[in-house]
């Protein structure tokens, strides 16, 4: 028996994935909201499938999700979120190959696919990833306002980095980044870390290949 552990903390999504994994097979779904639960299920079922959308999960960094993925050897991933950077996808899978992605404005028909794969033990990388790794992300020429450490900031966020993880690394206050953060969501006039995210993808405002480690 398939058992998956459901890492989604978007209600609509975390019910549309559900319907779908019982359609490839799946008959028991644990829902999980922090970290911790996460560990815990991984405890009792280390084979599971983790469906994961990383950039809503509480993770403190990329690092702190690959290492519970690599404490959970015979657990399969499949990491499900709407942007993922280059440097995300490429450090991600040189470090643990077996996980797999999907993005969730991909086609139903992408993502069927992507479940198909995974359930039977089987990576997938989504064509949409696969566009992002090999740099063909065509960007629009959008007009910013931000401010050069504005930008630093909106660098580090796309890289999946929390508040508190930017303030230790750039040794500066938490108080300092979330200041950065609300003028950064004002000047773009978004109202979402995702949007933000998107919009500094479209616009070309960083190179994530300068991160690439």
């Amino acid at each position: 028996m398939k058992v998956c552990i459901l890492a989604d903390n978007q209600f609509v999504t975390s019910e549309g994935i559900s319907a779908l994994l019982k359609e490839v097979g799946v008959d028991t779904i644990l829902r999980v909201e922090t970290t911790n639960e996460l560990q815990e299920k991984l405890g009792i079922y280390p084979d599971a499938l983790v469906v994961l959308d990383y950039t809503l999960f509480n993770f403190v960094s990329m690092q702190q999700m690959l290492n519970l993925k690599i404490a959970a050897k015979e657990s399969f991933w499949l990491l499900f979120s709407d942007e993922l950077s280059e440097h995300f996808l490429r450090h991600v899978l040189i470090n643990e190959p077996t996980i797999s992605i999907v993005m969730k404005q991909d086609s139903s028909k992408e993502i069927m696919n992507a479940l198909h794969n995974v359930v039977n033990n089987i990576p997938y990388v989504c064509d949409s990833a696969e566009q992002i790794l090999n740099g063909k992300v065509v960007t629009d020429a959008i007009p910013v306002s931000l401010t050069a450490s504005e930008k630093m900031i909106l660098h580090e966020i796309a890289l999946g980095k929390t508040t508190k993880e930017i303030a230790y690394e750039k040794n500066v206050s938490f108080h300092t980044v979330n200041s950065h953060r609300k003028n950064i969501f004002r000047k773009l006039e978004v109202n979402s870390l995702h949007e933000a995210i998107r919009y500094a993808i479209r616009a070309g405002i960083f190179d994530v290949a300068e991160y690439y480690i």
